[in-house]
């Protein structure tokens, strides 16, 4: 099994992994970069202030030869009243 890095990157940065998880072929580490992008969604819904600027994040999948795939969400707020 090959060793894959999930770095997560949105407006506050880049979060590198350093530790990596092994997976046995890229369906899985599909699976596991959209659970883990779907968790950042989550927390980046109640950090969006409402102003309708957009909001962005990525996850970007390494492994010891480089990147192997990315996935990216963006959305927006914009409160009416």
């Amino acid at each position: 099994m090959r060793r894959y890095f999930f770095d997560f990157r949105d407006g506050s940065g880049l979060i590198p992994d350093e530790e990596g998880i092994e997976f046995p072929n890229l369906e899985a580490v599909q699976a596991e970069a959209a659970r883990a992008l779907a968790d950042l969604a989550r927390d980046g819904l109640r950090k969006a202030d409402g102003n309708g600027s957009p909001y962005y994040m990525m996850v970007g999948v390494r492994d010891d030869d480089g990147p192997v795939m990315h996935a990216k969400f963006s959305f927006e707020f914009k409160r009416l009243q």
